[in-house]
């Protein structure tokens, strides 16, 4: 589907604080399901929850938090559990689909809210659709991204015997704990420039390595100049943050991936009851992992699915403009 022309066009919405700064967000560290979450939380109205991925923490959203509060929305926004300010338990067990899901349910009755809308990326969208469909008479509405629901997850894909000499970035963190997180520990301001590039649209989102290495071994070099969508200061801020909670509680998520079909069989053959809408882009390395075309079937209220030519896996920043006025006209219906 082509992005539609609408009403909303964030370039001429003059909001006050589009870009605002760092020290002008309102944190609040919330109690959740057994856990302590920093939380951007500002603006007043019915409640939306953003959820970022790896590796990432709230300041994915920055660009859409301003628009969603000017609509009409109040809007948490968390470091998710193993991520930036918030608490990293270290062990994998802590990492389950339903700990994650219970973390963000959580947040909206620590609100005083009954019921709210999800904005969802990467890892955030994987937890994002269980959050949906374990808790279907909270949840209002979806906006996705990136990464569409599915439960065709074949085992062997988290063994690296499984991929012979071919790298496998998942399989690498699920076979090496401790030694994944330690090389990226190393230098935390390589690790997170690098990874951001590799998954970016104006890069190649192969990745070239062979063999059982590190990742960052096993990736591109990032280029010399930034890209585009990213400033010195969001590589700064990415960089205090993953110095402050270190790469493990991250990693953690992936390490747990292998048992989210078994610890969610009640949602076998459950459609996603929620109106939703789906966004990705086309240079996107999940699209060439998880194939579209698919999504409607497990959807029941499906208004559109979003394919945006060019941006890679970091919609929010990379097509900042397009996603946050795609999400604006279907959130609209809801505030």
């Amino acid at each position: 589907m082509t992005t539609p022309q609408g009403d909303y066009d964030v370039r001429e919405m003059g909001y006050p604080g589009w870009e605002m700064g760092l020290a002008d967000r309102n944190f609040e560290m919330i109690h959740t399901n057994g856990v302590n979450l920093r939380c951007v939380v500002e603006g007043e109205g019915p409640l939306i929850i953003l959820m970022h991925g790896w590796p990432q923490c709230w300041y994915l959203w920055r660009h859409q938090i301003d628009p969603l509060i000017e609509q009409g929305w109040k809007v948490c926004v968390p470091d998710q559990r193993g991520f930036g300010e918030s608490d990293c338990p270290p062990d994998i067990s802590d990492y389950g689909v339903l700990a994650l899901s219970a973390d963000i349910d959580g947040l909206a009755t620590a609100l005083g809210y009954d019921q709210y809308a999800l904005m969802i990326h990467d890892w955030g969208a994987i937890v994002g659709w269980n959050v949906a469909l374990l808790y279907p008479d909270r949840v209002r509405a979806v906006v996705a991204m990136s990464n569409p629901y599915t439960r065709h997850i074949q085992p062997q894909i988290f063994d690296e015997e499984y991929w012979g000499d071919t790298f496998f970035y998942i399989a690498h963190f699920c076979g090496n704990v401790g030694t994944a997180e330690a090389h990226l520990d190393q230098d935390v301001r390589q690790s997170v420039l690098q990874l951001h590039c590799w998954a970016g649209g104006d890069h190649d989102p192969r990745i070239p390595g062979k063999g059982q290495m590190q990742i960052l071994d096993a990736l591109p070099q990032p280029p010399k100049e930034l890209p585009s969508w990213m400033t010195v200061e969001d590589l700064d801020y990415y960089t205090e943050m993953y110095e402050s909670s270190g790469f493990r509680g991250g990693l953690n998520w992936y390490r747990a991936f292998p048992n989210l079909l078994q610890n969610t069989q009640s949602l076998e053959g459950v459609k996603v009851p929620q109106p939703c809408i789906f966004i990705q882009g086309s240079n996107d390395v999940v699209a060439k992992m998880i194939p579209n075309g698919h999504l409607e079937a497990q959807c029941e209220d499906l208004r559109g699915e979003f394919f945006l030519d060019g941006p890679g896996h970091w919609l929010p920043v990379e097509a900042k403009e397009e996603v946050t006025r795609i999400s604006l006209e279907f959130l609209a219906e809801f505030v």
